[in-house]
């Protein structure tokens, strides 16, 4: 049974409007859809999820600004160690008779009582630090993807999350959306027979795309606290570009694969229910963003997965190029023995073709003779039909317009935190996905393929 309503098929490919994906049973409406739950009607003052900000850079905002459509959410409190995003935030969501708590050290935040959960925004080399001491303080945690920053990080999250009972949520959207909800439905139903590829890209074409953030023109010593910044990372003068573009940087961030391979990964063990690969080789360089970063702009990575009691053994293809000269576009395509599934954006798209009637031949080498005693068997196994095109279909399942998977995302976090059940994306199934993207840069950088146990979520030494 799948756990997702049936889509509704396009009668002619280009001849209707896209039907839209239904949550189980329930139009998608981000105002008040919930996980595929029925919307939250009232909210009583106890059933109150307060929620404070560690990071006010762009992705934590976004985050902000995505919980807060939840109803029964309040924003109390923002950390951030640039004054002018803390006084950024006062202006969004703040207000005279509401003033958040603000302050360059997250800990003060963690330390007040009237702060139920966290969205972790930080550059990553932050992400487990802030994590774990949140979770300590006996807060929930909302943490950007990639979970960790480093493959040792991860294992002390998730016994973290256990020691504490907290709830803990690593925010790669995909896991919520009810599109890879869609299609791991049609996978597991054999609408392409047994998976034996997946390939996935996300390509940018713009500065924007490419990390080349904006710098404030008040960025100064006095207006940063510098050394909060670098925290565990080498000391080094005050240089804002550091921080504003924080993923140009492997002392900071982990490149393209934990700021985009990540996605993918978690997208493939969603719809596939892997827990990830055995071996991970990468190639790539820094081929077009002479910017001063120091990690790639094209990477490629391919990964063995082995089979399990519920997925088949596969192979998986990664792409990312910042200057392809197409723009920004992303995609996936899951390959089986049967036809290819491809997930573009909100869509579905399941494409089928039937099987050759017979083999065909390959007879021009043998003799004339050979070649008539051959021909005459062939055709009594198999006999000609009338000529005829084989017939192909394809099927597409979108979801509405208006359809955020981030929104369903946070909205699963806040369910969670009020009913204490473990979220869609724990920090195991987290670390399954920034293991693999953090091994690709091992693997890149030092130019050898990198054996990783799924499992138990390590390093295999060889």
């Amino acid at each position: 049974m799948q756990s997702r309503r049936e889509f509704v098929q396009m009668a002619a490919a280009g001849s209707l409007v896209p039907p839209a994906i239904m949550a189980d049973g329930i139009a998608y409406d981000p105002e008040t859809a919930q996980n595929g739950q029925a919307p939250d009607t009232k909210i009583s003052a106890n059933d109150r999820v307060r929620v404070a900000l560690i990071g006010a850079g762009g992705q934590g905002s976004g985050d902000i600004n995505s919980v807060l459509r939840t109803p029964g959410v309040e924003m109390v409190a923002v950390a951030d160690i640039y004054d002018g995003r803390r006084d950024r935030a006062q202006e969004v969501w703040g207000s005279d008779t509401h003033k958040l708590f603000s302050t360059r050290d997250y800990r003060e935040l963690l330390a007040r009582p009237d702060i139920d959960a966290v969205i972790v925004g930080t550059p990553d080399h932050w992400h487990a630090t802030v994590s774990i001491d949140a979770m300590n303080a006996g807060k929930d945690v909302y943490c950007e993807k990639p979970m960790v920053q480093q493959v040792d990080e991860g294992l002390k999250v998730a016994e973290a999350a256990r020691k504490t009972g907290r709830i803990f949520q690593v925010g790669s959207q995909r896991v919520s959306s009810i599109v890879y909800a869609k299609a791991r439905d049609l996978v597991a139903a054999g609408a392409i027979g047994e998976v034996n590829m997946v390939e996935a890209f996300w390509d940018r074409n713009s500065a924007i795309g490419a990390w080349q953030y904006s710098l404030p023109p008040d960025a100064s010593p006095q207006t940063i606290d510098w050394d909060r910044f670098l925290g565990r990372a080498p000391k080094r003068p005050f240089e804002p570009i550091r921080l504003f573009r924080w993923r140009n940087y492997r002392d900071y961030g982990t490149g393209v694969p934990g700021d985009l391979f990540v996605h993918l990964f978690s997208g493939v063990h969603f719809v596939l229910g892997s827990h990830g690969p055995t071996r991970v080789m990468a190639t790539g360089g820094l081929r077009f963003w002479h910017d001063g970063r120091d990690v790639p702009d094209v990477m490629m990575g391919l990964y063995d997965y082995p089979k399990t009691a519920t997925c088949p053994a596969f192979n998986l293809a990664l792409k990312v190029n910042f200057a392809d000269g197409a723009g920004e576009s992303s995609n996936f395509r899951f390959v089986g023995s049967e036809g290819s599934l491809i997930i573009d954006g909100n869509r579905v798209i399941v494409a089928k073709r039937a099987k050759d009637r017979e083999p065909g031949y390959t007879i021009g080498t043998f003799t004339k003779a050979t070649q008539a005693e051959f021909l005459k068997e062939y055709h009594a196994k198999y006999p000609e039909r009338d000529p005829e095109m084989n017939a192909s279909h394809e099927d597409t399942h979108a979801a509405p317009g208006n359809y955020n998977d981030s929104q369903h995302h946070l909205r699963n976090f806040i369910a969670c935190v009020r009913t204490r059940k473990q979220p869609v994306e724990d920090a195991t199934f987290g670390f399954r996905a920034a293991g693999p993207a953090l091994l690709t840069n091992m693997s890149y950088f030092d130019n050898k393929a990198i054996q990783w146990d799924p499992e138990a979520m390590q390093i295999v030494k060889g």
